[in-house]
C-alpha cells in the first residue's frame, strides 16, 4: 500500500454511525481567526459533490456538522475495513487564497478539529491543496528502528540541556533525517503532540489508553528536546516525521476534541526512570503488524484500557515497573506560571489580574470574548468570558481556570500579542 495514497473508500452502505466535524479557518502568518469563510464539505472519494456548505463566525469556526462514518467496530480492532471517515474540506474566503484538505479524518461519536490555514491573496501566493494520507494504523509506514531508551549525554561536545523544560515549539523535519529536500516546520509542543497521537491511535479508545499513548509520545519527544538528539548531528532540527526513526506528524491534518483536551491536561508530564534525568525514549509499535517487546503494543495498550487499567498501569505493564510520570521544570514561552490552584467566582488578586489582561487582548481576536475589567476581581462577567474562551478552544466550558485552561489562554495570549503590537 502506498502511504502517499488517501483511500476513498466511502462511508459503508450499512453504516449507522456518526461523527461530527468542525473547521477553523485562520490567517497563516497571523493566526488571526477569518469570519465569513465560505467552506464545502464533500466525501474525498466524491470532491465534485458538495455534502455540507457552511461558513465561519466571528471566531473563525463553523458551525459542528454532522458526519456518516464507519461503524465503531472497525475502530475497536485491527480490520481490513477502513475505521474512518474521509472527507475533503474546501475554504474560500476574501482576500485569500482558496485551500482544499483531502483526507480528514471522521470517526464515529467524535468531534473532528479541522484547522485550514490560509495564505493572503497575493500574485507570488501559490494555492494549497493538501492530502492527508493514511493513518499509522490503517496504512503501511515503516516500524520503529530500535534505539537506547537512555541516551548517552557525557560524549565531549555535546549539547544537553540541564533540566527538562517544555519547549514553546518543536522544529519537525517532513521526512528521514538525512533527507536534505525535505521541509522543516515550527511547531508548537502541543499542537505536535496533538497531532501525532490523532496520527498514531483512534480516538475512539479509552481515555486511559489515549493518556498512557500520550505520555509516551510526550516523554519520547522530550528526549529529544533534552538531548539535542540531531543538532548534536550536525542537524537543524528537533524530530522528523519518519516513523522508522520518530513519530508520524501529518502537516495540517485533523486532530480530535478528546485528545486535545488530554494533551492540555498533561503536557508538562512525561516518564522517568529512578536516579535516570532525561526523558525516557518511550518507543512502541502497533502490536499487529509489528511485535515489540519491552516497547509498548498501541493495540494491546487499547486492550489494557478494555480492562481499566489505568494509564500509569498500562505504561508499567509495558516499561517496567519502575517507569513513573514526572513533571517538567519549566514551560518556555509564557509570562507567567500557573498559580497551582484553580481561579473561579470569588478568587482575587494578581493572577485574576494578568488573566482578565490576557482575555481582554485575546477578544481583540475573537469578539465573543467579552471585554473585561482588569481589577482582579473573579467575578461572573469573568467567568462568562473564561467560558466563552473555552467553547471556542475547544475546552470543558466550565467558567474554571484550571491548569488546562489557564495555559492554553497563556498560549493564545502569547500568539496573538505579537500581532496587537503591530496592529496598536
Amino acid at each position: 500500500m502506498n502511504v502517499g495514497y488517501v483511500h476513498t473508500l466511502e462511508t459503508p452502505a450499512n453504516s449507522i454511525d456518526r461523527g461530527t466535524l468542525r473547521v477553523s479557518v485562520v490567517d497563516q502568518e497571523s493566526g488571526r481567526p477569518i469570519s465569513e469563510a465560505r467552506v464545502t464539505i464533500s466525501y474525498t472519494a466524491e470532491p465534485e459533490g458538495a455534502i455540507e456548505e457552511v461558513t465561519t463566525d466571528d471566531s473563525g469556526q463553523t458551525e459542528t456538522v454532522t458526519l456518516p462514518a464507519p461503524p465503531l467496530e472497525y475502530s475497536m480492532e485491527p480490520s481490513i475495513n477502513q475505521p474512518y471517515a474521509e472527507y475533503t474540506v474546501a475554504v474560500e474566503a476574501e482576500d485569500y487564497e482558496p485551500m482544499v484538505i483531502a483526507g480528514t479524518n471522521v470517526l464515529p461519536g467524535e468531534l473532528s478539529l479541522q484547522n485550514v490555514p490560509v495564505q493572503t491573496n497575493l500574485p507570488s501566493a501559490q494555492p494549497e491543496n493538501v492530502v492527508i494520507p493514511a493513518h499509522t494504523l490503517y496504512g503501511n509506514y515503516p516500524p520503529k528502528i530500535p534505539e537506547s531508551e537512555i541516551k548517552p549525554v557525557n560524549q565531549p561536545g555535546e549539547i544537553v540541556l540541564s533540566r527538562v523544560v517544555v519547549p514553546e515549539t518543536v522544529v519537525v523535519h517532513d521526512g528521514s533525517p538525512n533527507d536534505s529536500t525535505a521541509r522543516d516546520y515550527y511547531v508548537p509542543y502541543r499542537d505536535y503532540v496533538k497531532n501525532v497521537a490523532s496520527s498514531e491511535i483512534y480516538s475512539t479508545w479509552p481515555r486511559q489508553t489515549i493518556q498512557a499513548n500520550v505520555l509516551a509520545i510526550m516523554s519520547f519527544t522530550l528526549n529529544r528536546v533534552y538531548t539535542e538528539w540531531y543538532r548534536n548531528q550536525g542537524k537543524n532540527f528537533t524530530i522528523t516525521s519518519s516513523t522508522a526513526f520518530d513519530h508520524k506528524w501529518i502537516n495540517d491534518r485533523n486532530i480530535f476534541q478528546n485528545i486535545s483536551e488530554i494533551v492540555d491536561e498533561i503536557f508538562d508530564n512525561y516518564l522517568s526512570r529512578p536516579n535516570v534525568k532525561q526523558p525516557i525514549l518511550t518507543q512502541y509499535c502497533d502490536g499487529r503488524r509489528v511485535n515489540c517487546p519491552n516497547w509498548m503494543s498501541q493495540w494491546g495498550s487499547k486492550y489494557l484500557g478494555d480492562q481499566s487499567y489505568s494509564s500509569i498501569e498500562i505504561i508499567r505493564y509495558y516499561y517496567g515497573d519502575n517507569m513513573y510520570i514526572n513533571t517538567a521544570e519549566e514551560i518556555a514561552g509564557i509570562p507567567s506560571s500557573w498559580p497551582g490552584y484553580n481561579l473561579d467566582i470569588g478568587s482575587s488578586g494578581q493572577k485574576v489580574q494578568q488573566l482578565q489582561e490576557q482575555l481582554n487582548l485575546i477578544g481583540e481576536f475573537y469578539n465573543a470574548i467579552p471585554v473585561l475589567q482588569p481589577d482582579g476581581v473573579y467575578g461572573e462577567r469573568t467567568a462568562e468570558a473564561v467560558r466563552t474562551f473555552q467553547r471556542i478552544f475547544d475546552l470543558p466550558q466550565t467558567g474554571i481556570v484550571d491548569f488546562a485552561t489557564w495555559y492554553k489562554i497563556s498560549d493564545r495570549y502569547v500568539r496573538l500579542s505579537g500581532i496587537a503590537e503591530l496592529n496598536p
